[in-house]
């Protein structure tokens, strides 16, 4: 096992074993005895998963959640609760939590929490890093570029681009071939694909 886990949880006792079992399972961990003491220390672009508890004084888990989904959306969150508060935990998960656990939690069931989501967070950064690569690909494209991408994602053929640009056949197929280049494809149908993406986000 690897990977950051940030527990936060009002009861001493609690956190400390948490934090030795994770540790001992081989994940960094970093421990918070409030919610105001995570966001405190919470940088940008927070890393890992969040193992929060539900009930705490000042502050609690759902209110921290709602704070995050401003400051930081990607990093996941497993609620523990001591109370089995169901409406709690349909609220937590209606508001994108990774999972609602109660206490005490099982270990095995903790950690296969920890590892989904630290997974789900991962296959998140790889997907935000492929859509920043291709967005960068089409701001490499001149003007005139992306009218002649714009008509061939539309299925135009390059005698139809060429008539709608007002302009030839063979100064298409140019234009056509640099679109390719840039955008790193070798197919209509890949560059299609690559548009569609950059579209849905």
């Amino acid at each position: 096992m690897s990977g950051l886990v940030h527990l936060v949880d009002d009861q001493p006792a609690v956190l400390k074993a948490l934090a030795r079992l994770l540790g001992a399972a081989g994940y960094t961990v970093r421990a918070y005895a409030g919610a105001q003491d995570f966001l405190d220390a919470l940088a940008g672009d927070a890393d890992g998963c969040l193992v929060l508890d539900l009930s705490m004084p000042g502050m609690d888990g759902l209110a921290l959640q709602q704070a995050l989904a401003a400051r930081a959306p990607q990093l996941p969150i497993i609620f523990l609760t001591g109370h089995g508060d169901i409406d709690s935990g349909v609220r937590a998960m209606k508001l994108g939590a990774a999972d609602f656990l109660t206490k005490p939690v099982d270990d095995a069931r903790l950690i296969a929490a920890i590892e989904a989501a630290l997974a789900q967070q991962r296959r998140q950064r790889g997907d935000d890093a492929e859509l920043a690569a291709i967005r960068q690909r089409l701001a490499t494209l001149t003007p005139r570029e992306t009218e002649v991408l714009e008509l061939l994602v539309e299925g135009l053929l390059n005698k139809q681009v060429a008539a709608a640009l007002g302009t030839v056949e063979k100064t298409v197929k140019v234009h056509r071939a640099r679109v390719m280049a840039k955008m790193q494809v070798r197919s209509p149908t890949a560059l299609v694909r690559l548009v569609d993406r950059a579209r849905r986000g």
